[in-house]
Parts: structure tokens; C-alpha cells; sequence
């Protein structure tokens, strides 16, 4: 039997091993969350530091501005240019379409075989010349049948005016009565009538015959053909044979804003009228704006404003000598209505701001100050500049969005401040190399000597014995 008063025995103490490991656990999973915190911000201080890099003070790169680190690892690279005084041209850009002044479309005038064909398909042809022939011969014979009716009647009238004659002399001699004179005179004057016709439907058939020789109406291109000999053709059929289409001058019609039109009609005067000595000068120009392909005049405006546009049809015409327009082409009008003097700069050198517009100009220490400018007109490709820029000051034109005002820059192209020509680079068989394989001179021995000098590189501090510096001395010396 148990004893009734004895102690129960104590339980054991729990193992303290699973909380160690779980407060170890806590302590890596914190660190690697600020490890990965740390990681990204220096990623994002990485990434709001400026192309060309930063260098810290005292590695080359601090100095204040203009000093020779200011062009260093600290200063961003740009591209720039030099503003010039000139004349910023006053244009009106439009979209325009090649229009020929004469387009001819080769249609029959009577029906028939076509029997030959005389011209060549893109043949240049002038005006009057054969192109074509219908089978004359049912033509021939319908004037034939014309000139004998004529003819018929052309004797009956004749012999109607010589009766008429002698009833007139019955009559004055109260042979005859007046009755018989009166109805001679009328049968004259019917005769009359039906060779008159005669003659319309002689001249007639002689047009239709003429009809059959297709000549060209005006002088031109000629496009493809319609229709092969030996088909049979119809007058006015809507097909036609071929097109002529003038192409030696040729106009381009566009669009002019209505806000625009006043100064279309105010330099129009000025420059003397709609007259070909006076007109205003107009350039057609390629898809792309980049090639002019012909030089013309400005013709005239239209006297209706469009009111679903609210533009004016223009007109230029172009002489067209060397056939570089072509009819309904697409082409870029660039209409000049005059020029304004001022300085003038890329378009990529002017920004806007909180402030308005401004350009960051380099100085002769390449340091980058924020001015602010007033813009006049522009073109695609450059500003003029009415107030606070000069002719020949350098402008930032591209990675202004790296500078700040009063920052060190380099342009484009330009070595960084403190870099070796390339030309007095040694080449590796000139340089001697020391223990290692590198190059030996007065950078290794500064660098040599900085590796001595460095505790942590270096705990030893006992000189070096006289042989190995001798030998060291022989090795720089080779």
C-alpha cells in the first residue's frame, strides 16, 4: 500500500530548445525584411541619381560649379546648340491634293468598229493628233446619200424658179391668173426649205464621218486603254477609250483655316497681286516633309468657306517641267507668307513650366542656368526666340530633364574634365608591368604605395630587405 502522505512527485521542467529556436527564427525573418527594405531604397536613390553619375566631395568630383570636377563623373551630358540670328518664315502647312488643270476622258462620238488604235499606253500626245479610227465606210455612204439628196433637190429648185419666172411674164402680159403665180412662188420657197435641209443632213454626215478619226483634244498624258481594236463601240459610252490628263502645269488644291485667311489676302497684296511676278511662293514637299519635290505659285482662294471644315479651298500651281507631281497625288503644301527676324533655336531647346517657357543655357565654365524666355512663331523645326536670349549663346537641346539650374554639364562629344588623350596612352608593350602582370609607373607606385600605407591591407610594417628593393628597382627600370 502507498503511503497516504507522501509527496507526489514534481512534473519536469519543459525544454526551453523550441522558444530559442523560434525567437531565432523571428530575429532572420526580421532581418531579411530590412534587408530587402535596404535593398530597395538604394535602388530607388540609384535610380533619381543623375546619367552622368555622381562622384562625392573629394573624389575628383566636388568643387563648387565651374571648378575642374564640375565636368566630371557629376556632370550630365547633353546635347546642345548655338542660337543664330535669322528669319523665322511665316508658313501655312496644309494637306493638298495634285489637281490637273485639263482632264479628257477619249469617248465616241458614233458608234462603229474600232479598227485601229494609234497611240501607246503613258504616250505623251499633243493636241490634234490621230489616235484612233471607227470603220469610216457607213459614213462615207451616209454623206454620199446626203450630197444626192441635196443634188435632187438642188435641180428641183431650178427648174421651180424658172416657171416661176415665166408665170411672173404670163402674168404682166394678163395671160395667166395671179393664183398660178402665187402657188409657183410658194413651191419655190419649199424647195428652198428642203435643200437647206439637204445641206444640214450633208454636213452632218460629213461631222459623223469626221467622228470616225478619235483625235486627242488637248495635249497630255495618256492613261491605259480601255477598249482593243475590232470591239464595237458606242457614242458616249461611259468607259471611253483612254484619259488624257494635262500634266504640264498642274495645280494643288488645300485647305486654308479660316482664322488664317486675312493673312493669306494681306501678304497676297503685299507681295503685288495674284499676277506671276508677285505671287506668293509655295513648295510641295514629300510624305515625310523631308524632300521638296517641286517649287510653284499661289493661284487664288475659293469664295466659299466650307462650313463643316471651316477651311478655304486654295489653289498653287506648279510648272511641272520634269513631271514630279502626278495627278491625284497626296502631297505636304507649305504656303510662305513672309518672314520675321529674331534669334532662332531647336525646337527641343525650349521648355514650359510652372512659370512658363525657358531654356537652360551653358555658360564658358559648362554650367547650365534656367532662363526665362518669350517665344514668337514657330516651324517644325525651330523657335524664334522675341526676348531673353542672345545669337551665339549655347542652348541644352536634349537631356534637359537631367539638368538643374546652375548644374555642371558636358556636351556631347566633349572628353570628361582630367581624361588622358588617347594618343598619350602607353600601348602594353610599352609600359612595364610589375610583379603581377600590371603596369608599373608612377600610378602603380602611388597605388603600391597606398597599399603599404593601408593597416588593413598591410600589418606588417617591417622594411622591405635591400635586395628585394633593389631587385624591385630593376624590375620599374625594365
Amino acid at each position: 500500500m502507498s503511503d497516504p502522505h507522501a509527496v507526489p512527485p514534481l512534473p519536469p521542467a519543459p525544454s526551453t530548445a523550441p522558444s530559442r529556436r523560434r525567437w531565432l527564427g523571428r530575429v532572420l525573418a526580421l532581418l531579411l525584411v530590412l534587408a530587402l527594405a535596404g535593398g530597395a531604397w538604394w535602388l530607388v536613390q540609384r535610380a533619381k541619381a543623375p546619367a552622368g553619375g555622381s562622384a562625392p566631395m573629394g573624389r575628383g568630383g566636388g568643387g563648387p560649379p565651374g571648378a575642374g570636377g564640375a565636368a566630371g563623373m557629376g556632370a550630365a551630358t547633353v546635347g546642345a546648340a548655338v542660337a543664330r540670328q535669322g528669319e523665322l518664315p511665316t508658313v501655312i502647312e496644309a494637306l493638298g491634293t495634285v489637281t490637273p488643270v485639263a482632264s479628257v476622258l477619249l469617248r465616241p462620238q458614233v458608234s462603229g468598229v474600232l479598227t485601229e488604235v494609234l497611240f501607246t499606253e503613258g504616250q505623251t500626245v499633243r493636241k490634234g493628233q490621230l489616235l484612233a479610227r471607227i470603220d469610216p465606210r457607213p459614213f462615207e455612204q451616209a454623206l454620199a446619200q446626203a450630197q444626192g439628196a441635196r443634188a435632187q433637190n438642188q435641180a428641183q429648185l431650178t427648174a421651180a424658179r424658172v416657171t416661176l419666172g415665166r408665170y411672173e411674164t404670163l402674168w404682166r402680159q394678163d395671160s395667166i391668173a395671179r393664183q398660178d403665180v402665187d402657188t409657183q412662188a410658194a413651191l419655190v420657197k419649199q424647195l428652198e426649205g428642203t435643200l437647206q435641209s439637204n445641206r444640214a443632213a450633208e454636213e452632218t454626215a460629213r461631222i459623223n464621218l469626221g467622228f470616225s478619226r478619235i483625235t486627242a483634244p488637248i495635249a497630255g498624258r495618256i492613261g491605259l486603254r480601255a477598249v482593243d481594236p475590232g470591239n464595237m463601240v458606242s457614242a458616249g459610252a461611259a468607259t471611253g477609250i483612254a484619259t488624257i490628263t494635262q500634266m504640264a502645269p498642274i495645280d494643288v488644291k488645300f485647305a486654308v483655316p479660316q482664322d488664317r485667311v486675312p493673312e493669306v489676302l494681306a501678304a497676297q497684296r503685299a507681295a503685288g497681286g495674284p499676277s506671276q511676278d508677285g505671287a506668293l511662293p509655295v513648295s510641295a514637299l514629300d510624305r515625310g516633309r523631308g524632300q521638296v519635290l517641286a517649287r510653284g505659285q499661289f493661284s487664288t482662294l475659293d469664295n466659299v468657306i466650307d462650313t463643316t471644315t471651316g477651311t478655304l479651298q486654295a489653289k498653287a500651281r506648279f510648272a511641272n517641267a520634269g513631271g514630279e507631281l502626278f495627278p491625284n497625288q497626296f502631297v505636304n503644301v507649305r504656303l510662305r507668307l513672309g518672314a520675321t527676324p529674331g534669334v532662332l533655336v531647336p525646337v527641343t531647346a525650349v521648355r514650359t513650366g510652372p512659370r512658363g517657357d525657358y531654356v537652360y543655357v551653358v555658360d564658358a565654365d559648362r554650367v547650365a542656368r534656367m532662363r526665362a524666355v518669350t517665344r514668337g512663331g514657330a516651324t517644325v523645326d525651330e523657335v524664334l526666340i522675341a526676348t531673353g536670349l542672345q545669337a551665339g549663346e549655347t542652348v541644352v537641346t536634349e537631356g534637359g530633364d537631367r539638368v538643374r539650374d546652375g548644374g555642371p554639364v558636358r556636351l556631347a562629344g566633349e572628353a570628361p574634365a582630367g581624361a588622358r588623350p588617347p594618343g598619350e596612352r602607353g600601348s602594353g608593350a610599352g609600359r612595364a608591368r610589375g610583379p603581377r602582370g600590371g603596369a608599373s609607373g608612377p600610378r602603380a607606385a602611388a597605388s603600391a604605395g597606398f597599399e603599404r600605407n593601408t593597416p588593413s591591407t598591410r600589418t606588417d610594417t617591417t622594411p622591405a630587405a635591400p635586395e628585394n628593393a633593389a631587385s624591385g628597382v630593376r624590375r620599374a627600370a625594365d
